[in-house]
């Protein structure tokens, strides 16, 4: 049985004529499902076209359906007319089933007279569409309706009896206190909601946690961004003879002060997060929480004590972990990025294990403190990206001192040595034959990806669904579960972008919506990103290899260009590296549709063209921009180079 899809109990028989509507009873094993609405099977034939008793006969008049119609009507709490293959249909039953609430049915589709079924409902409600509910006699109408109904509690009303009458504890409980959910909780306390937040950190297989404000604050963003910029310094550092700089005592890194003082501002990030929920009156449990029934969660702390609250409306912004292996010794003796950015000590010659943005990122700077660092790439580098500007981003690195071992991937680690760091033996296969390697590390990375936190909060006793290949949540436009008062946002939706600033405004929008009377919606197009690797990538809109897939090769027009920073000039380095190019849509005025560029200060680049981007940008309107110069965003205003012409980009200056 499919969800959504029950019909709960079986129709009585066809009534004999001028059967009064109000004799017609059903027995408990007839009636609407159990008490606490749980889903049963569709009933026999799914209704009228049973056939009926000995010495009675179908009616095949007008009033006849009528009363039959009627009947199902006063007979059943809620009466659904639905048909089995709508999905809106579908969605109605859904709402239902996540209130427990029992209902009946009836598909129409399957049924012998459905058409004239349907046409009865019709000349009753004016409504030719399915679904048509009716709750305790009184017709609700389609989807929208009742959905609509749902939402300003009329529903709740109608249906009476079995509905929770007790006030809520708050109006708002959101479980994760990352970026999307901290934001979601202080929009909706300042408008007057009573808001909780839970944010609970399971620990590492290795020990590690961290304090409040997810990921981006504790083992991301934030201490990526400063890593790198560690390392950009030191680059600084050999760039700065050239300039007349003139140093004599040896320049060497100290990972331990570093971290020291990433770490004391991560803390005083934490506190900041605190400090500001009590400023808006946001009750904030350090605790796990759980789903136990409609509306109601377990909190458990750290000490194992256990509370229990109650909610109008959830949100799921619990955010992901990193994915292991799963072979011998990857949890016991390898690291993740969620313990590399507090690692007590520094991590020596390191294997980082993966080709995701995350393990080009953390080998990129640990590189460029001086480190021994190699990756380890299954298949492609950057997957999603851009794969041109991704195969740049690789060589660039490989140029600066990464080693890359491609179409291998790990099967076993062994630990030769404790120690911080201590001696670590890899065993790996090649992805396309029989060729093993072995070598020795002091630390292996593994970033492979990340799975969604969802399988272990109850979800399933309240009937929320997940996409059970990775964990991820589908929500719909309003970023709604299946489930109507709960909603999700972050890294955890199916399908969407895992970035903290679209967690961030998904979950202010969200929040204005519910209870500021606000109609406007996340936009998950046109998002501008950055991969903050040693020499840096932005992007906004297509990869190239997606927009040919949309729009088809021979309606677009790539413009590219290899560019040389004025600043690297002087220090004589890395001339025709950096690579710029936009992808304009042909048959809509040359919209620039991706923009792509590979350079310092990507992302301050990128972040001000996305603004353009997002208010229709073409090929025109750039060329009639006059750059600052010298700068390398002036770049984008001076491309007149297409990909299909051949034409040489080489430099020959700034």
């Amino acid at each position: 049985m499919q969800d959504g899809e029950a019909s709960f109990g079986k129709l009585s028989p066809p009534l004999p004529p001028n059967t009064s509507a109000q004799l017609v009873t059903l027995s408990a094993a007839e009636g609407a499902g159990t008490a606490g609405g749980q889903r049963g099977r569709r009933g026999e034939g799914a209704g009228l076209a049973m056939a009926p008793p000995p010495g009675q006969t179908r009616l095949p008049d007008w009033d006849g359906l009528k009363l039959r119609v009627r009947t199902l009507i006063a007979t059943h709490r809620v009466m659904i007319f639905s048909k089995s293959y709508c999905p809106y249909c579908n969605k109605v039953k859904e709402l239902f089933n996540s209130m427990h609430v029992e209902y009946y049915a009836l598909e129409l589709d399957v049924t012998d007279d459905g058409a004239s079924i349907q046409q009865v409902l019709a000349e009753l409600t004016n409504q030719r569409t399915v679904p048509n509910v009716f709750v305790n006699g009184t017709h609700v109408g389609g989807c929208d309706a009742t959905y609509q109904a749902y939402q300003d509690g009329s529903l709740q009303k109608l249906l009476g009896g079995n509905q929770i009458t007790e006030p809520y504890e708050y109006d708002l409980i959101i479980i994760g206190g990352g970026s999307g959910g901290l934001a979601c909780s202080k929009e909706a306390a300042a408008l007057g909601k009573k808001v909780m937040v839970l944010d609970y950190v399971v620990p590492t297989p290795l020990g590690t946690s961290w304090g409040l404000g997810g990921t981006c604050v504790n083992v991301g963003c934030i201490p990526k961004k400063l890593m790198h910029q560690a390392a950009l310094l030191g680059q600084a550092l050999q760039d700065s003879r050239k300039y007349g700089w003139q140093y004599e005592e040896q320049v060497k890194h100290n990972w331990e002060i570093m971290v020291e003082a990433i770490q004391n501002y991560i803390g005083s990030l934490n506190w900041g997060y605190r400090v500001s929920l009590r400023e808006k009156s946001v009750t904030y449990l350090n605790s796990y929480g759980e789903f136990v029934e409609p509306h109601k969660i377990k909190a458990t702390n750290r000490k194992g004590q256990v509370t229990y609250h109650t909610a109008e409306t959830f949100v799921l912004a619990t955010g992901e972990r990193p994915r292991y292996l799963g072979i011998p010794g990857d949890k016991e003796f390898c690291i993740t990025s969620d313990d590399l950015f507090s690692l007590p000590y520094c991590p020596g010659k390191t294997l980082v294990v993966g080709a995701s943005y995350v393990a080009l990122e953390c080998a990129g700077f640990m590189a460029g403190l001086g480190l021994d660092v190699t990756v380890m790439v299954r298949s492609i580098l950057l997957r999603g990206f851009d794969q041109e500007m991704a195969e740049k981003v690789g060589a660039y690195m490989e140029t600066h001192g990464v080693k890359f071992i491609r179409k291998f991937v790990p099967v076993q680690v062994e630990q030769l040595e404790q120690g911080m760091p201590g001696r670590l033996k890899v065993t790996a296969k090649s992805t396309e034959g029989p060729e093993i390697l072995e070598e020795e590390y002091n630390t292996v990375l593994i970033a492979i990806g990340r799975d969604a936190c969802t399988r272990n909060i109850g979800l399933q006793t309240i009937g929320v669904k997940i996409n059970e290949k990775n964990g991820k949540v589908p929500v719909n436009d309003e970023e709604q579960t299946n489930v109507p008062y709960v909603y999700a946002i972050g890294d955890i939706l199916d399908g969407k972008l895992e970035l903290t600033p679209v967690a961030i405004q998904a979950g202010r929008l969200l929040a204005q919506r519910l209870y500021g009377g606000s109609s406007r919606k996340c936009d998950y197009i046109n998002v501008p990103t950055t991969v903050f690797t040693p020499l840096e990538y932005g992007s906004c809109g297509y990869p190239e290899e997606k927009a040919i897939e949309e729009y088809g090769k021979q309606n677009l027009e790539v413009y590219h260009t290899l560019f040389w920073p004025l600043e690297w000039t002087v220090p004589g380095r890395d001339n025709n590296t950096c690579y710029a190019k936009i992808i304009c849509n042909k048959q809509d005025n040359n919209r620039v549709i991706g923009l792509h560029i590979l350079g310092p200060n990507a992302g301050e680049v990128t972040q001000g063209f996305a603004a353009a981007i997002k208010c229709g940008l073409t090929k025109e309107l750039l060329d009639e921009t006059i750059g600052i110069h010298p700068t390398c965003a002036e770049v984008f205003t001076t491309m007149d180079i297409t990909k299909s012409s051949g034409q040489d980009i080489t430099q020959k200056g700034c």
